[in-house]
């Protein structure tokens, strides 16, 4: 009998230490944090680690996690400034920053930061027009973010970052919207269209217009070089003459150059004078035809014509004989 109580005596005791273990040994996962409240105030905050508290006095009242917490944000219906209603959702992304503030603070921060993201949201979308609500997603986020923080700084939490995932207007706003991009992309389209031809006509014209003026520059250089060409050829010939007549002047001054004159004058004489027979039938001949050396005096007088131009030289009589 007395070995009975004494075994339900220290069964008793392993349960109550167990219990008062159970209730005074505490481990605080990593990442996690624990308010610990003693005799029903607040005493401390309990970070990862194991923890021994005061038995029936200390108990961790609030557990929190640390960790970035992600928050799906219902579709609501928010109206744009041009009176046009959309439904808006979004997830939001916060992180407990202070527990104790936390716990405090309010009584539940995540319902709170959910219903004041969406009456933020509805505030923001509202500032602006339907068409600018998907281009101006970033600054939405970032004014909502903003306002959030602001708010629910006392209650020891930061809002990371607010991002929409659906703006969803009514259908026959998306079919007027349709339509608007499509006449956008049409007049897009008639304008590069437009451009493309009046840059072709541009182009052509300024084609044009470098092939007149190459063609100009052509005709003129062409010119130019017959000029030059043309200018070259009579300088050698005048030149060609000039040597040539100097040539014959110093002949006739060298020995024996007079005679050879005469007789060259003499035959050219002889030669043309037996053509002319050959070009008409009428022939104006002199009187003394067979006075050749009369004839190659005055050649040669015409010769030594003065300085002053005259001949010095009186043609002889001629009379008008048929041939």
């Amino acid at each position: 009998m007395i070995e009975n109580v004494t075994f339900w005596a220290a069964l008793s005791v392993a349960i109550v230490v167990i219990v008062i273990l159970a209730k005074t040994a505490v481990v605080v996962p990593q990442q996690s944090a624990f308010v610990v409240e003693k005799l029903g105030k607040y005493s401390r905050t309990l970070h990862a680690g194991f923890h021994i508290l005061a038995p029936f006095l200390e108990r961790p009242a609030y557990r929190h996690s640390l960790k970035e917490i992600a928050i799906d944000i219902a579709e609501q219906i928010c109206i744009t400034k041009d009176n046009v209603q959309v439904g808006v959702d979004g997830v939001l992304y916060l992180q407990v920053m202070n527990p104790k503030r936390a716990s405090y603070g309010i009584t539940d921060f995540v319902f709170a930061i959910a219903q004041l993201a969406q009456t933020t949201l509805r505030s923001e979308i509202g500032k602006i027009v339907l068409d600018r609500t998907f281009e101006e997603r970033g600054a939405i986020n970032a004014n909502v973010v903003a306002e959030l923080d602001m708010a629910s700084d006392p209650w020891g939490v930061k809002v990371l970052r607010y991002e929409i995932k659906n703006i969803n207007p009514p259908a026959d706003v998306l079919g007027a919207m349709e339509k608007q991009m499509r006449a956008e992309r049409e007049k897009r389209a008639v304008i590069l269209t437009s451009e493309g031809e009046r840059d072709a006509k541009i182009n052509q014209a300024e084609g044009e217009k470098q092939r007149v003026i190459k063609e100009s520059e052509a005709a003129k250089q062409q010119q130019i070089n017959e000029a030059q060409g043309q200018a070259e050829a009579i300088l050698a010939v005048a030149t060609a003459t000039a040597e040539g007549l100097k040539r014959v002047a110093n002949s006739v001054i060298a020995d024996g150059g007079h005679e050879a004159m005469q007789l060259r004058i003499a035959e050219d004489y002889v030669d043309k004078f037996g053509n002319l027979a050959k070009e008409a039938n009428t022939l104006i001949v002199p009187a003394n035809l067979s006075d050749i050396a009369s004839m190659i005096s005055m050649a040669t007088s015409i010769f030594k014509h003065d300085a002053s131009g005259s001949a010095g030289v009186t043609l002889p009589p001629s009379d008008s004989r048929q041939a």
